[in-house]
């Protein structure tokens, strides 16, 4: 049935505008498609003001060096996905382990071509400016990850400049179980990796609930302690203008 156009009243002359509820910045972040933890983390330390957008790259639960390396062809067509109007102030590759296999200069290239307004960042680059920014240089490494994951890390961590002391990981390939283990077992676990000699703490893995208990470790450690969430958005708002201090996630959010 044909609406009577006599019950259409004309629009107003003028519209008030004003910039969104996410006036201060959006930051679009690409996750793996099996990923539980990081959205959850990033809703958690947004400050007002501050967009938080996600979208999801295909990928198996099983996490290797070949399942990793074959993100790379699909970063672009995902990012584009985020606020296509142009908005978009950051974006993110947001896998520790897939940006760390890929390359941060191909992840970048990948994520400008699909949001190209944008600065494009990932979340080995946010550790690794974490930690420089903290001026801890001798670290130690726990992950949930695979050996042939590990060997990857450890070579990334060294040729930019760190020198890793330890790295232990729990030899899990699936996604969905590192997003199971529990945030006390983790506080355990990086405790029992620390040294006398290490300047920090750094856990890696986005699936790993780690930010719960961040602040744990770090006053149980008595040393700066970094997570990959933590440093990933702390790295995303610092490149977006947002400079905000949290407290309750470790010195990184708190001093810096």
């Amino acid at each position: 049935m044909m609406t009577d156009p006599s019950v259409l009243a004309p629009a107003p002359a003028a519209i008030r505008f004003d910039a969104g509820s996410h006036a201060r910045a959006k930051i679009g972040y690409v996750l793996l498609a099996t990923e539980q933890t990081v959205q959850d983390d990033a809703m958690r330390l947004r400050p007002p003001g501050v967009g938080m957008h996600f979208t999801r790259v295909a990928n198996s639960d099983s996490i290797t060096n070949e399942t990793l390396a074959a993100q790379a062809e699909l970063l672009a067509d995902c990012a584009a996905t985020l606020l296509p109007d142009g908005s978009l102030d950051v974006v993110c590759y947001a896998c520790t382990s897939g940006s760390l296999v890929i390359g941060e200069e191909r992840v970048f290239a990948e994520l400008s071509r699909g949001a190209p307004g944008a600065i494009a960042t990932s979340l080995i680059t946010g550790v690794i400016r974490a930690l420089r920014k903290l001026e801890a240089r001798r670290i130690v490494v726990a992950t949930p990850y695979l050996d042939e994951v590990n060997q990857r890390e450890v070579e990334y961590l060294e040729q930019a400049g760190f020198e890793v002391l330890s790295m232990c990981g729990l030899n899990l390939e699936k996604d969905s179980d590192m997003v199971r283990v529990a945030p006390d077992f983790i506080a355990e676990f990086a405790l029992a990796q620390d040294r006398a000699d290490a300047d920090a703490i750094f856990i890696s893995c986005g699936a790993l609930r780690t930010l719960e208990v961040v602040a744990e470790i770090e006053a149980g450690a008595g040393k700066p302690v970094i997570c990959s969430n933590q440093a990933m958005i702390w790295d995303c708002l610092r490149l977006a203008g947002v400079d905000d201090r949290i407290d309750g996630y470790g010195v990184l959010f708190a001093q810096c």
